[in-house]
């Protein structure tokens, strides 16, 4: 490989890391903030919230999710080539069709609000939440093109930033309109003597944060790009280049790059919309209207906001190791590819297994300590379900590592299969099985798994991966049951005598340290496969070194 090739891919390695790392940040800012929210609205009111959230995001994906992926490599090709006209050409074509795509789903929201809360997702009353999130459909449409732009010159810093940015006006803004709406909406419910109506009105406060913290987001990218303009235009007056391209074929080929990438996502995040209008309906036929919401909202204000923390890093891991995969398999490395996967796989496995352990067995007082309301039922999701930390953890990688060596329908297809046994598995939970809320628990786990064996065998096929065992699963396994079974006895020693908050707090450390001394006595750590870790790798490496443990 040539000294240039080997910048341009340390190069792309380097702007992939710090994408990762912001993309790690933004969404456990996002996680994160559902504790205070659910504090606020309550387990009813995330029920609305949760119904809302899922449909504008399966809306967004369908509108305007794959325009950053298709305008950066669109951008990147033509810049590559030094045709900065045609660049900007596609930049003005690809904001052009985010205004109509993002404009229509807007309209569509608007519009059609009580459909697809009612009688759709079998829950009315997030038709408020639903329309007010409807205007970020055309603000997010317009930012990924700016976000793709940036990312297709060679920069991921003006996206990262934006991420950040976007979550914490979010956050603020968000938690501080459910406040206020709840506070209304208990005012009004009590005149129309409607319990609901507080909740509801909280959930829609919440989803007007999501529309400021777009805004802020996208102000940050448009101030960017008319500071950096001066750059593109001079770069402009020296594209001599005679292959203009017409906007025809820029949008033909716009959409031709969207599809793949938006099939895949929408089947991987189908789930979450399919889940609740099955339960959903399936209660409202049993006569269960108000458990029907409750349910959902512990489930996806407190389940599913734990288990998503680990599963954040799957994500951020895909975000690092995609270009540098890339790069390998284009240069025909194998033997570099299949060592990258190997370790991604054990990096996420490090954080991921442990993970579970933990929640499953310190999952009730973690619940406790972190949010009021509904402890036994989440405690009861977390001990039963936190397999599917693990399984989406490997599932979500997988995807990444095949779209990383160009199989981008591969993981269409994967998920398109692991959807029917999903909902299949789910239709027998619930009508024959009665699991109630749980049936959901299990399926999601049933979807992760199919996911994960499918994809793990495309990757096998593909590049010739053999996928090793000890340190990858076994040494953390075997280290983190020590760890769960230790951190269980030392929190119900501790609460004999200390409030459920500090024996939590005395047991999660003990657990951290316990995994990590075990980690390092049975040679569980390598140092290249800490340092792919998104934000935390190198402290670790440091901290190991500075006690002679590696």
């Amino acid at each position: 490989m040539s000294e240039r090739a080997k910048k341009i891919r340390n190069g792309l390695v380097v702007q992939g890391g710090i994408l990762a790392a912001a993309g790690l940040i933004a969404r456990a800012i996002g996680i994160v903030r559902r504790i205070p929210l659910t504090n606020i609205i309550g387990d009813v009111g995330n029920g609305y919230y949760a119904a809302a959230y899922e449909l504008y995001a399966i809306i967004l994906l369908l509108s305007s999710y794959s325009l950053p992926l298709a305008v950066s490599k669109m951008v990147a090709a033509r810049v590559s080539r030094g045709q900065y006209k045609n660049a900007k050409k596609i930049f003005k074509a690809s904001l052009l069709f985010a205004t109509v795509s993002g404009g229509l789903a807007c309209l569509i929201v608007l519009f059609f609000a009580d459909f697809l809360a009612g009688s759709l997702m079998g829950e009315p009353m997030s038709a408020t939440a639903l329309r007010v999130l409807a205007p970020t459909l055309l603000i997010v449409a317009i930012m990924g093109v700016f976000r793709g732009y940036f990312q297709g010159l060679g920069t991921m810093t003006p996206t990262a930033i934006s991420q950040i940015v976007e979550q914490i006006f979010l956050v603020v803004f968000s938690l501080v309109f459910a406040n206020i709406a709840f506070g209304r909406g208990e005012l009004y419910g009590n005149l129309m003597m409607n319990d609901r109506y507080a909740p509801a009105q909280g959930a829609a406060g919440a989803t007007l944060g999501c529309g400021i913290g777009a805004i802020a987001g996208l102000l940050f990218l448009v101030i960017v790009y008319y500071i950096s303009r001066g750059n593109m235009v001079r770069a402009e007056r020296k594209d001599v280049t005679k292959a203009n391209e017409d906007y025809a074929s820029i949008f033909r080929v716009l959409i031709l790059t969207i599809v793949p990438v938006l099939l895949s996502s929408v089947m991987y995040n189908l789930c979450g919309v399919l889940d609740q209008i099955f339960y959903n309906h399936h209660m409202l036929s049993l006569g269960q209207e108000e458990l029907k919401t409750f349910n959902w909202g512990v489930y996806s204000g407190k389940y599913k906001v734990l288990i998503n923390l680990p599963i954040a890093l799957a994500s951020a891991m895909c975000s690092a190791i995609v270009p540098s995969l890339a790069g390998s398999f284009a240069n025909n490395d194998v033997a570099s590819a299949r060592s990258k996967v190997a370790s991604a796989i054990r990096a996420t496995m490090m954080v991921t297994i442990p993970s579970a352990v933990g929640l499953a067995v310190l999952g009730k007082p973690i619940v406790d300590m972190l949010f009021s309301g509904e402890v036994d039922l989440a405690g009861q999701m977390l001990l039963m379900g936190t397999l599917s930390v693990v399984f989406y953890a490997l599932s979500t990688l997988g995807n990444g590592i095949l779209q990383g060596i160009g199989k981008m329908y591969v993981p269409i297809v994967n998920s398109a299969i692991a959807l029917v046994v999903h909902l299949l598995s789910l239709w027998v939970m619930l009508s024959f099985m009665k699991l109630d809320i749980m049936a959901v628990v299990f399926s999601n786990i049933i979807f992760s798994l199919v996911m994960f064996i499918l994809n793990h065998l495309a990757i096998r096929k593909f590049i010739g991966y053999r996928q090793e065992l000890v340190k990858t699963f076994i040494i953390p396994l075997i280290v983190s049951v020590v760890m769960g079974a230790v951190s269980f006895g030392i929190y119900h020693l501790f609460h004999l005598f200390l409030p459920t908050t500090a024996s939590c707090i005395i047991a999660l450390i003990v657990a951290v340290l316990i995994y990590f001394v075990g980690m390092i006595m049975l040679k569980g750590f390598r140092e290249n496969e800490l340092a792919r870790i998104p934000l935390v790798g190198k402290p670790l490496i440091s901290m190991l070194k500075r006690f002679g443990a590696m």
